[in-house]
């Protein structure tokens, strides 16, 4: 067999198994869409029925007029996850322009030290931040879910990396045309950064809209409830609407599709791009 042969060949069996995970992948969501149109006593028959045979909207009709407050869910997902995702973005550029393009003593050791806390799990600081919210008075508020989003390692060491490629003597001509680290941050850095930044959206946003450990944790209030945490109110002491839950499920990941359509472009690149030059 000829190396071309070879390599035809790796690239389909690859292509295969590719396609094969991506299926795998799929399915949990096809079934998640096929429940949500399937009454409660037919959505775990088997074999499984991917195309219902009666279709009926009484699960999305439920969770839109029923007495669970599923719009309010929404409206403090939104809240919550656009000021978490505006704030992290922010914050993240500013630490990694500052670790990237300003030179000072330590600055190395300094982001080393930053980057560590990557190391400890999030579930790791469920009890200190609850603590600590507790005597703030911030505990049952949505500060106690925006706070901690707003601030992390990932997004300063993906835009760093990202930062780290811009060549300095961009930054140079500038500071000796006299623009400060705001203006170059601002006219140079960030133009060229959209990908990266665009990448950091769309991972932040999903992570900001299906945290549910959190918002377990720190609220109490039907009423301040996310859409991971409100899904626990379709279900009493003596059942579970399984098809409401399902329809519900659907409708929360409308908005993420959304935003990966908004930025699917600069996202490949900036996938492509941060991160790869450590």
């Amino acid at each position: 067999m000829s190396l071309r042969a070879k390599r035809r060949t790796i690239k389909i069996i690859c292509t295969i198994i590719m396609g094969a995970l991506s299926i795998a992948m799929i399915l949990p969501f096809v079934w998640m869409l096929s429940a949500s149109f399937k009454p409660d006593n037919q959505i775990f028959n088997f074999p499984i029925e991917w195309i219902p045979k009666e279709i009926t909207w009484e699960n999305y009709d439920k969770v839109w007029n029923s007495s669970v407050p599923f719009t309010t869910f929404v409206k403090n997902s939104l809240k919550v996850t656009l000021i978490s995702v505006t704030g992290e973005v922010a914050t993240s550029a500013l630490a990694a322009y500052a670790f990237s393009k300003i030179k000072f003593k330590g600055r190395e050791v300094v982001f080393l030290i930053y980057l560590s806390t990557l190391a400890f799990p999030t579930q790791m600081m469920l009890i200190p931040r609850f603590v600590l919210f507790r005597e703030l008075g911030l505990y049952n508020t949505h500060l106690a879910l925006i706070l901690p989003g707003m601030f992390t390692a990932f997004g300063t060491f993906m835009l760093r990396s990202f930062f780290k490629s811009i060549p300095d003597e961009l930054c140079e001509a500038a500071k000796i045309d006299g623009a400060g680290h705001f203006r170059i941050f601002g006219q140079i850095v960030v133009p060229l950064a959209k990908p990266a930044f665009s990448a950091l959206i769309i991972f932040q946003f999903v992570s900001s809209w299906n945290e549910y450990e959190s918002a377990l944790v720190y609220i109490r209030e039907k009423a301040l409830a996310t859409i991971p945490l409100g899904l626990n109110f379709f279900r009493d002491e003596n059942s579970v609407s399984y098809g409401a839950i399902m329809a519900a499920s659907v409708c929360s990941l409308i908005p993420i599709f959304i935003v990966f359509l908004l930025f699917q472009k600069q996202f490949v690149a900036g996938i492509a791009t941060s991160g790869m030059k450590e």
